[in-house]
């Protein structure tokens, strides 16, 4: 049984994109990138399959920043929206930030990564598994 696809956009709608379901997971980011990156204190990113995703508008408006040796960001070069994040790490599935979907997904925020450097001034009484160490994925021992 396939679902419907979603659709995303950056702020100014001229990056458009389709994501076909199922996703791979939804969780919160918490490391110093995404930080910097959003202005926020975590991100929350879903990952599917990189043939999943299709940008349907604006391609030429998409720019590549190498974030690290091993990921690169892509954002609208018109408005700044964070669009994409992909890691050789993880080369078969690409990122992207749940708050650009104009739809629900399929599923809900599951955990939050790289916790270890989380702020302080945000609470995270959610319940959620919280993941850190050098991979940003690995259980935190209270």
């Amino acid at each position: 049984m396939s679902e419907a696809p979603v659709f995303g956009a950056c702020l100014c709608g001229t990056v458009r994109f389709r994501v076909e379901l199922p996703t791979l997971f939804c969780g919160h980011c918490h490391c110093t990138q995404c930080q910097r990156n959003h202005g926020a204190a975590y991100v929350t990113w879903f990952g599917v399959d990189r043939n999943q995703v299709e940008v349907t508008e604006g391609g030429n408006h998409l720019t590549r920043f190498d974030s690290s040796d091993h990921g690169t960001r892509s954002f609208c070069n018109r408005c700044g929206t964070s669009l994409f994040c992909e890691s050789t790490n993880h080369a078969d599935h690409i990122d992207i930030p749940l708050a650009n979907m104009e739809s629900e997904i399929d599923l809900k925020p599951q955990m939050h990564f790289f916790f270890d450097s989380h702020r302080e001034w945000v609470s995270h009484e959610d319940g959620l598994p919280r993941l850190g160490g050098e991979t940003g994925a690995e259980p935190i021992k209270d």
